[in-house]
């Protein structure tokens, strides 16, 4: 299909890790048909991470957070007018949209492609804004699922690459070196594993430590920073997307809950060790190999819920259960690089 296509819209506004997900279909759209132009949505706050990206042609941003207030309906329908005319002005072959929501797949239409692709089973009626729907198991990985849509598109999948963009290391970080990088937060209050536990596993594991988050994610990294006696430093709220990828990449590894910081890493090359309770591995874990995932025992894992009121699956994955399965862990990849 894409053989006659000369400019591709693609309509993956957020979450982060979700872009990250997208990068593999970008790589492969790119890989197959390095011809094809490509614009992709993106929400605003994470426009950085796709701006000056060598694959993409040009960034259009959205503020999707905004168009969630009803009080702003005004405003959201006098933008919605304002997009349609540039999208309309950008004479788009295809769009694809990847999202799956209802806003998505109105962006989708609006659009004005005369072939617009989506899941069979997106949510929200999106799949009514589409004209070639493509049915994928939702059993999957996520970036199994969008590179499904790439291969309905014409893609041979040779390998699976995410492209990030390059990143100047901040000054301050050549005073680290041999460190560990920590994600504290998500923003399911279900996936969180307990402060507490952080500080007593940063305690018992021989690194030094960098906490990462958002600005939102301040207030916890830094009680996690004054309990560990001096071998973390949060981090957290200081720096940029951009920023992030050069951290990542000069770090040892990652230990995070799942979240889409998580995917950002593992974009950057880097091994993570993945603590898991209400979600499921197979469709949002670290993808590839190598990575340290360490899944809840309990029985109601996964439930997909957001909020909980016991937290049973967190609390059952303890710091001793998950340093025993970091030291191992490393001390099988050390033997494994020295063997090669």
């Amino acid at each position: 299909m894409l053989e006659r296509v000369k400019k591709l819209l693609l309509v993956k506004p957020s979450s982060l890790g979700d872009i990250v997900h997208s990068l593999a279909f970008l790589n492969a759209v790119k890989e197959n048909f390095p011809d094809v132009k490509i614009h992709w949505i993106v929400s605003k706050e994470f426009e950085e991470l796709l701006t000056e990206h060598p694959l993409i042609d040009k960034v259009i941003t959205v503020d999707k957070n905004r168009w969630k207030n009803l009080k702003n309906i005004a405003l959201t329908a006098r933008e919605f007018q304002s997009l349609r005319r540039l999208l309309k002005n950008e004479n788009y072959d295809i769009a694809v949209d990847l999202q799956g929501l209802l806003r998505s797949g109105v962006i989708t239409w609006l659009s004005g492609a005369s072939i617009r692709v989506g899941f069979k089973e997106a949510r929200e009626f999106s799949s009514c804004f589409y004209n070639k729907k493509i049915s994928v198991s939702l059993d999957i990985h996520a970036v199994l699922r969008y590179l499904e849509v790439a291969k309905a598109l014409g893609c041979k999948i040779n390998s699976v690459k995410f492209p990030v963009p390059q990143a100047k290391e901040p000054d301050w970080l050549s005073e680290f070196d041999d460190f560990v990088v920590i994600i504290p937060s998500t923003r399911w209050q279900s996936k969180n594993w307990c402060l507490p536990y952080f500080v007593e596993l940063i305690k018992m594991l021989p690194y030094d430590f960098l906490i990462v988050g958002s600005k939102s994610d301040e207030s916890d990294a830094l009680k996690i920073e004054g309990y560990s006696q001096g071998k973390a430093k949060s981090i957290a709220g200081k720096t940029t997307l951009k920023e992030l990828i050069a951290i990542f990449k000069k770090s040892l590894f990652v230990i995070t809950p799942d979240t889409g910081t998580m995917h950002l890493a593992v974009a950057c090359g880097k091994k993570v060790v993945a603590i898991f309770g209400p979600t499921s591995p197979e469709r949002t874990g670290p993808f590839g190999e190598g990575h340290l995932i360490i899944k809840s025992p309990v029985q109601c894992s996964p439930c997909f819920r957001k909020t909980c009121s016991e937290f049973k699956c967190m609390k059952e994955i303890t710091p001793q259960m998950v340093y025993n399965r970091i030291i191992n862990w490393r001390e099988y990849e050390i033997s494994k690089r020295k063997h090669r």
